[in-house]
């Protein structure tokens, strides 16, 4: 990645899944969708060899990540919190410090709450790119206010089918052909 790139690269970038939860998911608007491209982001960065962080917000009351996206996680444990922003948890920022995290990449609910205030606390060191249609919350309106209070806070707003080939970069690449499937599903 250039220096002064404004592109997303595979290099410091980590996947961050914010409390897609038993209790709180089935009241999702476009719940489908979003669980469709967060299985797609999550075997992508597998590939890709890309960290994946995975919170929980009050399991005890919210439940556990919904089983189609654990099946997919293999050893990733979820960072329990209490706090709507994951820079609320020590155990997530001391995450974040031990990958060398440069660049997160947000996908989860609800986008006008965890999603929105995970964004907008993150130290400036980190670029933030928030996954639009792999995010959501329970009314539509929500979502299209956080997705613009974040975009006019100068957090990259990307689709799935944009942050994959921007971390991509190259169709010559290798990781290319190994995603290759995944970027026509």
């Amino acid at each position: 990645m250039k220096k002064n790139s404004k592109l997303i690269g595979i290099d410091g970038s980590a996947l961050l899944i914010i409390d897609v939860q038993e209790k709180l998911f089935p009241l999702m608007n476009r719940r489908e969708e979003v669980l469709r491209n967060i299985v797609k982001l999550i075997r992508f960065c597998r590939k890709c060899e890309i960290p994946i962080i995975v919170t929980e917000q009050y399991p005890k009351g919210l439940g556990r990540t919904v089983r189609e996206i654990m099946s997919e996680l293999g050893d990733v444990k979820p960072i329990e919190k209490t706090s709507f922003s994951c820079f609320g948890s020590q155990e997530f920022k001391n995450t974040l410090r031990m990958l060398r995290v440069k660049t997160l990449i947000i996908v989860g609910i609800e986008a006008h709450v965890c999603v929105m205030q995970t964004a907008l606390e993150a130290p400036r060191k980190i670029r933030v790119c928030v996954v639009a249609d792999a995010v959501s919350s329970r009314a539509i309106g929500n979502i299209h206010l956080a997705l613009q209070r974040m975009r006019d806070s100068g957090i990259i707003i990307s689709s799935t089918e944009m942050a994959m080939y921007e971390l991509l970069r190259d169709s010559k690449s290798r990781m290319f052909r190994e995603v290759r499937e995944l970027l026509k599903a």
